[in-house]
């Protein structure tokens, strides 16, 4: 039982760092210039290592333009996979689709189906941005409209709304984002510039270190936990690393295969 708990809380954390990384890798901006460093087809692939075990993957994906609400959007989207070995103890098949706007200016719709062992969980999020105003839905459950900051954006969409901005080591990186149950302003540093080796290939990068106080779970519980975020230092500012440690150990994420850019 100890075991399953365990195996639980690692693969939820393996998951939130993902999310955190999303979430916070965020800049300011006065607008979307419109110069889009991704186009429909993009693919990035990563892969999760727990300590020593690989645990699965986790894809990327920018898909052809749609439309919600009767208006062009973009959406992305984001699938995490435990593999065979882990498949036998504790099996993961999550799912993120996320709609923003034409311009890039806010999110429009977000959806994520979470099959997590016996764990199961169907959320939607409503952006309404003529009242200013989110609501939370899982498994045809609704919660309370929550007031939106100008600006927020899912944690998907953000991380595809700062792939355009410039940053430099000592910058701090703000940005309003929600996941419908709270809206909060994301804070990251950019601590500095560096060449590092992923699968044997060198990434010119910046180091991004999260601000971890408005996330719970696993990283409330280690009073230490940090976040580490390596992002190419070019126009498309992809990141190549995200490593962690927390109370339940270890979590690495390296970038193995990049598709369509």
């Amino acid at each position: 039982m100890q075991d399953e708990y365990r195996r639980k809380l690692s693969w939820q954390r393996i998951e939130m760092v993902v999310w955190v990384v999303l979430s916070l890798v965020v800049m300011h901006s006065n607008g979307w210039a419109g110069n889009y460093p991704f186009k429909p087809g993009e693919r990035l692939t990563y892969v999760l290592r727990w300590g020593f075990i690989h645990a699965g993957e986790a894809v990327l994906e920018v898909r052809p333009m749609t439309e919600m609400g009767g208006q062009p959007a973009n959406h992305f989207v984001m699938t995490a996979r435990s593999n065979g070995f882990i498949d036998n103890f504790y099996k993961v098949r999550d799912r993120i689709d996320a709609y923003a706007d034409a311009d890039m200016q806010h999110s429009v719709h977000f959806i994520k189906k979470q099959r997590e062992g016996n764990y199961k969980r169907d959320v939607v999020v409503y952006f309404d941005w003529v009242l200013n105003q989110a609501q939370y839905e899982n498994k045809g459950k609704k919660k309370d409209p929550i007031p939106l900051m100008p600006g927020s954006f899912d944690p998907l969409s953000a991380f595809y709304y700062i792939r355009h901005m410039e940053m430099k080591a000592g910058s701090k990186i703000l940005q309003p984002i929600t996941d419908g149950k709270k809206n909060v302003v994301g804070e990251a540093r950019v601590v500095k510039r560096e060449t590092i080796k992923v699968g044997g290939q060198s990434y010119d990068t910046f180091l991004i270190i999260p601000d971890l106080k408005h996330v719970g779970g696993v990283f409330k519980e280690s009073k230490a936990a940090k976040i580490h975020i390596w992002v190419t230092a070019d126009s498309r500012r992809i990141p190549v690393r995200l490593k962690s440690k927390v109370v339940v150990g270890s979590f690495v994420g390296d970038l193995v295969k990049v598709e369509g850019l």
